[in-house]
This record gives C-alpha cells, structure tokens and sequence, in this order.
C-alpha cells in the first residue's frame, strides 16, 4: 500500500482505520483510543505515524500490539540518466591540450 493509498483509512463515516509506523500498516479500527480515526486528538488514522511516535508518551510496542495489514510500499524513484560519452569539459580540456601540443612542436 502506498501512503496516499494509506490516506483511505482514516477511519471517518465507517471506514477502517489504519496508520503506518516504520513502514508497517496497523489496523486500529477496533481500538476505543480510536474513535473517527482519532487518538487523543493529536493523531489521525491515514497517516504515518513514525515520528509522531518518537515524542508519543507511551512505547512504540503500544502499536505493535494491533493486526498488521502490510507495508508501505516504497516510492519508484526514477531512473538516472546514464552518462553518455564524455562530458563536455572533459573535451574541452582535451582540445586544449591538443591545441598547446601542436603549438609547442611548431615552434
């Protein structure tokens, strides 16, 4: 599941409610501490919670406690552009060097 595929269930007008936490989606919808997808009104189903939970006063162990629904997939990043040829300064250097070589030999 993507993250903004994560962003469905926020548990709002009877949906399920989940949150991702080191990439890790959590089923919280049964939990009382989360009513309409909210928790203290502080964190929202829908969201990735990671480092919301590095300041959260209770252990992360809390939230491993609730169904795993799967991961989060990781973003596609796009493919570099490979190099091809020799870089244009590389050449330019080159037909300088050239250029000093023929200069110094026609002396």
């Amino acid at each position: 599941m993507t993250i903004e595929e994560l962003k469905r269930y926020d548990g709002h007008e009877g949906r399920a409610a989940y949150v991702a936490v080191n990439g890790i989606i959590y089923d919280v919808s049964n939990s009382p501490l989360w009513k309409e997808g909210n928790h203290v009104d502080t964190h929202h189903a829908g969201h990735d919670l990671t480092e919301e939970l590095k300041s959260a006063p209770h252990v992360r162990t809390l939230i491993e406690r609730f169904p795993v629904i799967g991961k989060i997939d990781a973003p596609i990043k796009p493919a570099k552009k490979k190099s091809v040829g020799i870089p244009l300064l590389s050449i330019i250097i080159m037909a300088f060097v050239m250029i000093l070589l023929i200069a110094t030999f026609m002396l």
